[in-house]
């Protein structure tokens, strides 16, 4: 088949990718540990209006830079492209790895956690997640028209249940508990809960690695973008000034699972139980979306050569690329030690993000204005390079040794770009 036919996703699917990728369980645990380090519920949805701005800004550099290079890969492609295919190959390494192998495995452990009270008891807990996992390749190995078509209608079921806990929340109304006197305000503190309501974030970004099976990329690939990114930022916001008003702060600073606490003050166990059916159904949605859209970065780098050919398309689908995926997720879930390293390397993607917004101006300095226009240049991306290597800066110094693990990966990228130059 070629690239042309195979560009069959309107902005419907495309704005689903986004919707499943950015709502996982982080907006569900988040806001607990930022009340206990803020101590104030205005001061946590400042953070999250804050990290929504800052992927707003994300959508707008990277929907010039899709608009310009409509196909799929994502940083790989663009940083291609635009700085250095080494520094390409670099980011899809990281990709595959920390972006998607590890998030899925994640995502997979997560999952199957929530869903342990329904199960039987003699079920081991990664088999679960593991066939959650290739159920997700079934359906995405069944063609790219039905696997987008069932995740539409799976996330669209995710963002009507999120939408109904909204309203059954709003009309518990949450009363205004007396909080205790704030500590004076910390810019460390705001910087680090920042840093964990942008991981929340992540995901804004997800139809880039889809954009070669777009259609009209140059209009529906920043459409998708802007509108699941505002869609997922309204939501949230709404979300999260339920949780932090729910329960006297007190009762919800430190928790983890402060949407299920939360649930729990407003409508007992019934809202608590919908908050865990809904976690589910995010995670699942998380699941399905990330080994639709992971092997295509794989896929387009077997056919730029860097990676074995094989996993390129086979027809509409790269098939062995979808089941790569589903299998390096699924031992990253059964390793337990290497999947916490994986999954704690967010700070090296917002790395790569920054790298590309270089290469957005770097391309635009190359062709001109006219050529790659940028909503709101200079101030929008110089804003998210700001924002992004701040926050990116602060979880280096705060959790240092991730550093290790972060070296590894990039060190074994290296590697094998110099042994494929050599070849």
């Amino acid at each position: 088949m070629t690239a042309e036919k195979r560009r069959r996703l309107g902005s419907l699917s495309l704005g689903a990718i986004v919707a499943a990728n950015m709502i996982g369980a982080g907006v569900f645990t988040t806001s607990g540990f930022a009340l206990a380090d803020l101590g104030s519920p205005t001061r946590v949805l400042w953070a999250w209006v804050a990290g929504g701005a800052l992927a707003l800004l994300g959508v707008l550099c990277y929907g010039a830079l899709a608009a310009r290079l409509s196909e799929s890969g994502g940083e790989y492609l663009f940083l291609s492209k635009t700085v250095h295919p080494g520094l390409g190959f670099l980011a899809g390494w990281v990709s595959i790895w920390a972006g998607f192998t590890g998030a899925i495995a994640l995502a997979a452990e997560a999952a199957q956690a929530y869903l342990a009270p329904w199960l039987p008891a003699f079920l081991p807990a990664d088999v679960v997640g593991s066939a959650l996992i290739v159920l997700a390749g079934l359906l995405h190995t069944r063609g790219l028209r039905l696997g987008a078509n069932v995740q539409n209608v799976v996330v669209l079921a995710k963002v009507a249940l999120l939408v109904l806990l909204v309203v059954l929340g709003a009309r518990a109304a949450p009363q205004a508990y007396a909080s205790p006197h704030p500590p004076d305000f910390s810019f460390a503190s705001f910087t680090v809960t920042m840093m964990w309501v942008s991981l929340s974030y992540s995901g804004w970004n997800a139809a880039v690695y889809i954009g070669g099976e777009a259609r009209d990329p140059g209009s529906t690939l920043p459409r998708s973008m802007l509108v699941g990114t505002l869609a997922v930022t309204v939501l949230y916001l709404a979300l999260n000034w339920l949780f932090v008003h729910a329960a006297p702060v007190s009762e919800l600073a430190g928790q983890k699972d402060i949407a299920a606490v939360a649930a729990r003050a407003m409508g007992g166990a019934p809202l608590e139980s919908l908050v865990r059916v809904i976690l589910v159904v995010s995670l699942i949605t998380s699941i399905s979306s990330m080994i639709m859209i992971g092997p295509r970065v794989i896929a387009r780098m077997a056919e730029d050569g860097v990676l074995p050919r094989r996993l390129g398309f086979q027809g509409s689908i790269p098939g062995a690329a979808i089941w790569t995926q589903a299998g390096l997720a699924i031992g990253i879930l059964w390793a337990s030690g290497l999947r916490e390293q994986l999954t704690n390397l967010g700070w090296i993607l917002s790395l790569f993000t920054a790298l590309t917004v270089v290469g957005l101006l770097r391309l635009r300095r190359r062709e001109g204005g006219e050529n790659v226009p940028i909503v709101g240049y200079p101030i929008v991306p110089l804003a998210f390079l700001l924002g992004v290597l701040g926050l990116t800066g602060t979880m280096v110094f705060v959790n240092g040794s991730e550093l290790i693990p972060s070296l590894a990966l990039l060190g074994s990228g290296l590697v094998l770009w110099a042994l494929m130059q050599r070849a």
